[in-house]
């Protein structure tokens, strides 16, 4: 029988036997070490138990006891494994190299899309942004309570959309009619409605992309250029008519008919009636028709409030130019200074001369405007007619409205019912030159644009209303609030047409 091997005799850098090995680990059955490679511990052999039995039972005998450590003795390294794990192979690496080169051209492209995005965003929003504080900066002089009123404004719309019935402003024994929006029967004489239906008329036109934003490029030049909008403005003051004739309304018989000296018609542009069928035999009017494109049909009919010896006058007028629609800009009253007679009845009917006027409803759409239906009947031939008032309310004379979006929502409105129609629409202020050369210049500008022109020039554009009655737009400040007003309704447009 050979005697064990010596302790910590395991073979250098592999797997041995025995306690303690040098250049590798040793693995034995007392114990494991890591030994310095080269050297040897020398240890004082002692024999070790033979051990009997099965695999994993504890050995028998005495423990050995192991000498202490003494000098390492120098050996010549030994022969190791190889362990070196396989190449891949090359077809291996080429589709590795080609799937992480795939993978960060994909994350590349990506991010480059996030990046290309927000510049983007960031781009238009900061337009936008530069855009409305521009806007907003004309109405600056209003002071805060044109803002506090149009908040007041919004808040008012969102509670009648989220209620299911609205409250009535007041009360009333009479139903809500409206019958110039509906095609359901029509209603009793004298049905008033008193409740409040704000909703705003979708921006509907014909206007493309590139036209709209060359014209918010012409707005925001006269918004940055306050010379040039000065300037603009002295020369339109300095702006003379011709011809200019006012001969006919300076005649005695008929300067008790004009409400202002300041304002009446031109002799070669001027509404004549009817001799034989006026009261007092005459074919006198404060009212002067107004061209757009076409010389022949006038697109507007601007006109004084009424006084009470011409409101049969007036009626006259709206049925002998085939009129279905009346836009009234002004309170009846105005700090105590009456700016219009009361032309139609409060309820039933009233005649005048041979007109005879019967209201049909009276609709509140909001706060700033409401709408009346009325039967117009000739009662020399028995004809009957409906004829619709839009009636905005907050406009003061000398001034310009809170806001632009409230006008510009009732100008939908009043759209809305006189589409499709050749007729004249009636305007009368108190005066019938500022608020309603006003109204009348944004409304032909809007249409223009509506009908796909490329230039606009708003200054052409009043002089040619001037052309046809005097003083239309009275101060700089309703010209500025044209320009907002064309320029919001712009920008409403694009918003609403496809990117």
């Amino acid at each position: 029988q050979r005697p064990p091997p010596p302790f910590g005799s395991g073979k250098p850098g592999g797997e041995g036997t025995g306690g303690e090995g040098t250049g590798g680990e040793g693995t034995g059955r007392n114990g494991t070490e890591r030994g310095g490679r080269g050297a040897v511990s020398a240890r004082r052999w002692a024999p070790a138990p033979l051990q009997v039995g099965c695999r994993g039972l504890p050995p028998t005998g005495p423990p050995h006891r192991s000498a202490p450590r003494t000098q390492a003795l120098p050996l010549s390294p030994p022969l190791q494994k190889s362990h070196v794990p396989p190449l891949p192979q090359r077809g291996e690496e080429a589709e590795s190299a080609k799937f992480l080169l795939l993978t960060l051209l994909s994350l590349a492209c990506i991010a480059g899309v996030l990046a290309a995005s927000g510049v983007v965003y960031c781009l238009r929003h900061r337009a936008h942004h530069r855009l409305k504080e521009k806007l907003s900066a004309l109405g600056a002089d209003a002071g805060s309570d044109a803002t506090a009123a149009y908040q007041e404004l919004c808040r008012q719309r969102m509670a009648v959309k989220t209620s299911d019935r609205p409250e009535p402003l007041h009360a009333s024994r009479i139903n809500s009619v409206s019958s110039q929006f509906s095609d359901g029967p029509i209603p009793s004489p004298s049905a008033r409605s008193s409740t409040s239906s704000w909703c705003e008329e979708p921006v509907q036109s014909n206007m493309d992309i590139s036209t709209g934003h060359m014209i918010l490029s012409y707005m925001e030049d006269h918004l940055k250029n306050k010379n040039r909008l000065e300037k603009e403005w002295e020369a339109l003051c300095a702006y003379q008519a011709e011809p200019n004739a006012t001969t006919v309304a300076q005649q005695e018989e008929n300067m008790q008919k004009n409400r202002s000296r300041a304002v009446v018609p031109y002799d070669h542009s001027r509404i004549c009636l009817k001799a034989e069928n006026s009261h007092d035999n005459s074919d006198y009017i404060n009212a002067s028709p107004i061209m757009d494109h076409d010389p022949r049909n006038p697109a507007f009919i601007a006109t004084q409030g009424p006084l009470p010896a011409t409101v049969a006058d007036f009626w006259q007028m709206v049925w002998e130019n085939g009129c279905v629609v009346i836009v009234m800009l002004t309170p009846l009253t105005e700090s105590g200074v009456k700016q219009c007679y009361h032309y139609w009845p409060d309820e039933g009917s009233n005649l005048y001369h041979i007109y005879e006027v019967n209201l049909v409803s009276e609709h509140i759409w909001c706060e700033d405007f409401l709408v009346r239906s009325f039967y117009l009947k000739n009662l020399q031939t028995n004809e009957t007619r409906t004829v619709t008032q839009f009636h905005f309310l907050s406009w003061n004379d000398q001034r310009v409205p809170a806001s632009t979006r409230s006008l510009l929502d009732f100008r939908r409105k009043v759209n809305k019912c006189y589409r499709g129609r050749s007729c004249p629409v009636v305007v009368h202020c108190s005066d019938g030159a500022g608020r309603s050369g006003t109204y009348i210049l944004i409304d032909m500008v809007l249409n223009k644009m509506a009908k796909g022109a490329k230039e606009i020039d708003i200054a052409a554009t009043l002089e040619h209303l001037r052309d046809q009655r005097p003083g239309m737009v009275q101060t700089k400040e309703q010209f500025e609030f044209a320009l907002t007003a064309v320029a919001e309704e712009v920008n409403a447009i694009l918003k609403a047409l496809p990117q």
